[in-house]
């Protein structure tokens, strides 16, 4: 029977420790698997002698395993974890290997099992957990095997105070329904006499729907906090999970840090969080989505095209309203609502496909679905299988400092203006080609004494050494590339998206000391060949005549002046000439072949590279670095590409974002720039475009935690009689910040645009030696007469 795991953990039955994988069966069943493990690492074999008297309780076993170094190892194991605990605290200064690897995870490991499995064995069923399979046999299966995942959004509607429950909604596919203290007959709703009523028949309905994820819009740090107190009050046991033990909620109020929440067998993730985090936002069903901010209702706007049945800052008091105004009519009202707000986020995740994303990167690496965005964790559990399939045993994790910082990749602004016809030219997948063209892997990662015995190692610019040879990380690679093309051709384009982000996430991995395999000189291997082959194609490019005006990290900017059609074929014959290039040069220097791939990305019609700000004391200008915009043809429609200027930019109002829009795309379009400025001037002055002046910015850390300094969205959250969100709204007003919710005041037009639309207009008009400041002046002496 195939099965996809949800949810994996592991206890300790009856002095044995038992990994218990959960997750749902092909046929629709839930289903946990419960195996017997002996936990265990290794220690080098020299070491024996040194530890002998703390192993007289544990078994040793002799290995043909060996460390990176070569030095054999010795497998020590005992029959829980424990036990084994305390050998790893009584030898805590000798070196150990894989100590830190938690039972479930050595389980799927050493069974190289991923998020799909083949079950074999009988079973018992279980109102909780469906079949419960003892010591089964289990095989890994391929990734071909799509589960059907049951998912449930949550939402709970409530007084401000929170001392006063009104009803509880859930919604999923096909159903909806919400538990209501309430004497009145309601549409989708079960009447309750009280609130224990109310969590008595929700705890029911959970384990009877037996949803393998709990989604919601701050579930966490809301919904199920608010309802641990209450199941707390009323002591009842909060186990809505598929075993006996409790819900587990670790609240983070460290805006910094996510909060989690453990509900046995079962996983929870927050659409807030999902919808905000890098992985997702670039996801093919996600890309280009923009959101004033990250609350319910803009978000459902912008991915549904609908929002919220209550709206604004007084929705609390028209729930409330509702509420207390005991009628048929409001009691539905707020049910209707209540449920609204479930469907909302559970459609918003069905539309940007987001549970089946976080399915396809836990079916490539094995990890649960609340952690697929962990980097580090996906390294983890791909290269400690490969490893161990070449013989390796790999280091435990020791946290330390980063130290120095790592060195960035090679940027170059020749010069700031508007250019035409210029050809964008980048390496594909740049950093995992670099790790495949050169070896660098952590098991091939030698010193300059090894590399003099090895056959044609390989040095990399800040001279680290590595075999020359396939290493386990460029095999890694390798395969998900393989995977990858193959994805492509079915258009598969969450998988693939996946593995593209996985890949590409190796690199940073091993400049991260949160990881087992951190070396700051292999990742400066990395980013220093990243520098070298950057500046040799710039060199092979201007050796056949041409010259650039930008270069970033893997990307080339030319500006040819030849009309569209010639500057395209331009720029195919340059791709195809580097890449000749590399396959000798590579082969020449290395004798390795080269996966270093430069494609002709596109043609900017027209592009703009701003001006930097001069400094006091520099006397030359310069262009800015990673900022700057085009104008792009895709599909017979012309499109504006913005990098790293204010209009992408979520710290800024969204009156600065349209007012650079339209400027870049007016003068790309050769139209007059300046009545247009003042015209949006104006505009601002006479209080007409009010609702694009607020800003929005996120707490890092609660108000009172700011002590040195007092940001202006601190100063107006600390107005605020309740921060019911990290988001702070506010405006800039004649009397300092003031947050949208209290404002009092009236708005510091020339606040906005001084800071806000003077710097985007100036960045334009300097490169017509003007300013904004310059068209005010001239418009109050066009008054004069």
């Amino acid at each position: 029977m195939k099965g996809f795991i949800v949810y994996s953990t592991y206890e300790i039955i009856d002095e044995r420790t038992t990994v218990q994988l959960f997750g749902r069966l092909e046929n629709g069943q839930s289903f946990v698997t419960i195996n017997s493990l002996n936990p265990y690492f290794f220690v080098k074999e020299s070491n024996l002698k040194n530890i002998e008297k703390y192993l007289s309780k544990y078994k040793v076993e002799k290995t043909e395993l060996k460390n990176f170094h070569g030095d054999r190892v010795v497998k020590i194991s005992a029959e829980n974890h424990r036990e084994l605990n305390k050998l790893i605290q009584s030898i805590h200064k000798i070196d150990k290997y894989e100590s830190d690897i938690k039972p479930h995870t050595r389980f799927l490991i050493d069974n190289d099992i991923l998020s799909t499995l083949e079950i074999e064995g009988d079973y018992e069923t279980s109102e909780k957990a469906g079949r419960i399979y003892k010591e089964p046999k289990l095989r890994p299966r391929d990734a071909e095997f799509k589960p059907k995942l049951k998912v449930i959004s949550l939402d709970i509607e409530s007084n401000k105070k929170l001392n006063n429950l009104f009803c509880i909604g859930l919604s999923g596919d096909s159903y909806k329904k919400v538990f209501f203290v309430t004497d009145k007959k309601l549409e989708n709703g079960i009447s309750c006499k009280n609130e224990e009523e109310v969590i008595l028949k929700f705890k029911d309905e959970i384990i009877k729907l037996d949803p393998d994820i709990i989604i919601g819009w701050n579930v966490i740090d809301f919904d199920l906090k608010y309802l641990e107190s209450l199941f707390k009050k009323y002591k009842i046991p909060f186990d809505i999970g598929r075993t006996n033990y409790p819900a587990r909620l670790r609240i983070e109020e460290n805006y910094m840090r996510s909060s989690s929440a453990d509900i046995p067998g079962r996983q929870v993730l927050d659409g807030l969080n999902l919808i905000g985090d890098p992985f997702l936002q670039q996801a093919p069903s996600m890309r280009n989505a923009q959101f004033e901010s990250y609350s319910l209702e803009d978000v459902s706007q912008v991915i549904l095209g609908k929002g919220k049945l209550m709206k604004g800052d007084k929705r609390h008091e028209e729930i409330e309203k509702l509420y207390k105004n005991n009628t048929q009519k409001n009691h539905q009202a707020l049910a209707d609502y209540n449920l609204t707000d479930c469907q909302l986020v559970y459609e918003i995740l069905e539309k940007t496909k987001t549970i089946e994303l976080a399915t396809e990167r836990s079916e490539l690496t094995g990890m649960p679905l609340d952690k697929i965005t962990s980097s580090i964790l996906a390294f983890d559990s791909l290269y400690i299988r490969e490893a161990r399939k070449r013989g390796f045993v790999c280091p435990t994790t020791h946290y330390g400092d980063r130290g120095e910082r790592i060195k960035g990749g090679y940027v170059f602004s020749s010069k700031s203006g508007i250019f035409n016809n210029v050809l964008v030219l980048d390496f594909k997948s740049l950093y995992p080609s670099i790790l495949c063209t050169f070896n660098i892997d952590p098991a091939a990662h030698i010193t300059e004494k090894e590399a003099k015995k090895e056959k044609n190692p390989i040095e990399s610019p800040n001279h680290e050494f590595f075999k020359n040879e396939e290493g386990i990380l460029p095999h890694i690679i390798r395969k998900l590339h393989t995977a990858r093309e193959k994805y492509k051709k079915e258009k598969n384009e969450l998988a693939s998206y996946a593995i593209k982000t996985t890949m590409n996430s190796f690199w940073g991995v091993l400049a991260s000391p949160s990881c087992r395999f951190f070396d700051l000189n292999m990742a400066n291997a990395i980013t220093g060949f990243a520098r070298w082959i950057i500046q040799k194609t710039a060199e092979e490019i201007e050796k056949k005549g041409y010259k650039f005006i930008y270069i970033d990290t893997d990307s080339c900017f030319i500006e040819t002046n030849l009309e569209k059609e010639k500057a395209n074929q331009l720029g195919k014959e340059l791709q195809d000439q580097i890449n000749k290039f590399y396959k000798e040069h590579i082969k020449k220097l290395y004798d390795r072949d080269s996966y270093l791939e430069l494609q002709f990305d596109k043609q900017y019609l027209s592009m703009m590279i701003p001006q930097l700000r001069m400094k006091k004391g520099e006397k030359e200008q310069k262009a800015a670095k990673k900022r700057y915009a085009g104008l792009v043809e895709k599909d017979g429609k012309e499109e504006l590409e913005i990098t790293g200027l204010e209009a992408i930019r979520g710290d800024w109002t969204e009156a600065a974002r349209e007012f650079q829009k339209e400027l870049l795309m007016r003068l790309f379009k050769k139209e007059q720039i300046e009545p247009f400025i003042k015209s949006y001037v104006k505009k601002i002055r006479e209080g007409k475009l009010d609702e694009k002046l607020v800003y929005r910015k996120s707490l890092r850390k609660s108000v009172e935690e700011y002590t040195k300094t007092t940001p202006p969205h601190v100063k107006a959250a600390r107005l605020l009689d309740k921060i019911e969100s990290k988001v702070i709204e506010y405006y800039i007003t004649t009397k300092g910040p003031e947050p949208l919710q209290k404002l009092k005041h009236k708005i510091d037009y020339d606040h906005y645009i001084e800071k806000q639309i003077a710097p985007i207009a100036n960045q334009i008009l300097a490169l017509q030696n003007k300013s904004l400041e310059d068209i005010e002046k001239s418009s109050k002496q066009a008054k004069l007469f």
